[in-house]
């Protein structure tokens, strides 16, 4: 079994190019993808997501430095395709949803890192325990406006890799030829959209 992120959150937007002034963008869950992967036996990477996350950019203009973004995951949502597997990861042995029925992050600080690049460093909350994590932001993409709606989106991706033992989901096996069931190391990729309503 694997752990799972995060993120995420992350998650996960930055700051998105638009008209001069500060605007509010909100994270679309329907085009919002939270995944993980950790590797199983020490022999194959297993992959999973995450199908609800939501949450906001607020993105200053002026100085996109400035920018704060904030997300939710909903741990209950984990997908691994793999009934027996996502209830395994919903137990006490890792997320725990009972007690702890999401994950989240909150932007502390953003650093362009680059063209089309920015480093977002915040807090993470997973399982109870709350750790400084960075995110690595490709994007933001440039705002197109909706068909249906007329409301601009934009998309970015966010990385990070992270210590589950952090985090204190702690549950392995120990293989009989040595080394373990889960690794240590999640990936998080979040692929995240988000719309900005107009006034």
């Amino acid at each position: 079994m694997r752990r799972l992120l995060v993120p995420a959150l992350v998650l996960a937007g930055v700051a998105l190019r638009v008209p001069a002034g500060a605007s509010t963008w909100e994270i679309d869950p329907a085009h919002t993808a939270t995944q993980f992967a950790v590797r199983h036996l020490m022999v194959s990477t297993v992959r999973g997501e995450f199908t609800k996350t939501t949450g906001s950019v607020e993105v200053d203009d002026a100085d996109y430095t400035k920018s704060k973004i904030q997300a939710t995951i909903d741990s209950s949502t984990i997908d691994t395709r793999v009934a027996k597997r996502d209830e395994h990861l919903k137990s006490p042995d890792f997320l725990d949803v009972a007690k702890f029925p999401t994950i989240t992050f909150v932007s502390k600080k953003v650093e362009k890192a680059g063209e089309g690049h920015y480093k977002v460093t915040g807090d993470l909350t997973l399982h109870g325990v709350t750790r400084e994590v960075t995110l690595d932001v490709e994007g933001p993409s440039a705002p197109v406006k909706d068909p249906m709606t007329g409301n601009p989106r934009a998309g970015a991706q966010a990385t990070a890799v992270i210590n589950r033992k952090d985090f204190g989901v702690n549950w392995n096996g120990i293989l009989f030829r040595g080394g373990f069931v889960v690794s240590d190391d999640v990936e998080i990729t979040v692929d995240a959209e988000a719309i900005l309503y107009e006034a």
